[in-house]
């Protein structure tokens, strides 16, 4: 920080376990990543090759060298999993992550119909070679899964060597863990942080107003991800109080009372990053 001051959340220097931020690269230039870095690669844990860009972005190799050697963890998103395995090229994706350097990969489900203990097999299996991170949830709006489900599918994905596991937002913020106006899914979310410790759980929320509402009830050190590559430093602003929205959230008491005007202090929610 530039200016110490008191009264700021604790965030621990990465590697870290908690308050993890994953971005969503969906296909930055070398120069871009660069500029990313140097503003945003501090505050960056995992940055995520959106779907299947990984197979068609220009100098990948070069990208995820820059990444790196700035210790982020980069890996490709869970579709390209899938986009593999429909094609019954599992050992092909293996070879492909293996040939780029890579010690984290994704497995999910959210595109395709796959038995989960199918799912299951394949966490197991990539485990032995790299660490992995599993999504719950699908990509396609209408789709119920009951909370009950959510659960279960969370806890034998980390007991088949998951990480992390993901719920499943998608980058427009509207399916699974949200409402179709993107607006959190509360009885959803209260149950399934219920029963999985939620320092186990990387929470995508793509835009402010979600990310307000997690770091209000989980602290400074929630997981999340699909964070754009602008919203960063916005993000970890919210973190750390330096932002009207959680303003108020790591004062002391007597701070808390303290009016700057003769009005009432009413949030200001600045969604827009």
């Amino acid at each position: 920080m530039n200016f110490q001051l008191p009264y700021i959340p604790e965030r621990s220097g990465k590697p870290r376990n908690e308050g993890l931020t994953m971005m969503m690269d969906k296909g930055l230039s070398l120069k871009e990543v660069e500029s990313f870095i140097e503003s945003s690669g501090e505050y960056t844990d995992y940055v995520k090759f959106g779907f299947g860009t990984s197979v068609i972005t220009n100098k990948l190799k070069e990208k995820l060298k820059l990444y790196r050697e700035a210790n982020i963890r980069p890996y490709f998103g869970g579709t390209l999993f899938e986009v593999f395995v429909i094609r019954n090229m599992f050992d092909d994706y293996k070879r492909f992550i293996s040939d780029c350097g890579l010690d984290l990969a994704e497995v999910s489900d959210g595109s395709m119909s796959m038995p989960h203990n199918e799912k299951l097999e394949y966490i197991r299996k990539l485990s032995k070679d790299v660490t992995v991170i599993s999504e719950v949830g699908s990509k396609q709006r209408g789709v119920f899964i009951p909370a009950n489900e959510w659960v279960s599918m969370m806890k034998t994905e980390l007991e088949a060597g998951s990480l992390k596991v993901i719920a499943e937002a998608r980058e427009s913020g509207t399916i699974g863990i949200y409402n179709s106006d993107g607006s959190a899914n509360e009885a959803l979310i209260n149950t399934i942080s219920s029963q999985i410790n939620p320092s186990d759980i990387l929470w995508e929320a793509p835009n402010g107003k979600q990310q307000v509402w997690f770091i209000k009830l989980y602290g400074a050190n929630v997981n999340l991800g699909n964070i754009a590559t602008n919203g960063v430093i916005p993000l970890e602003c919210l973190r750390l109080g330096l932002r009207g929205d959680t303003f108020f959230d790591s004062l002391p008491k007597e701070e808390k009372g303290k009016k700057q005007s003769p009005y009432d202090y009413i949030p200001y929610f600045d969604f827009q990053i």
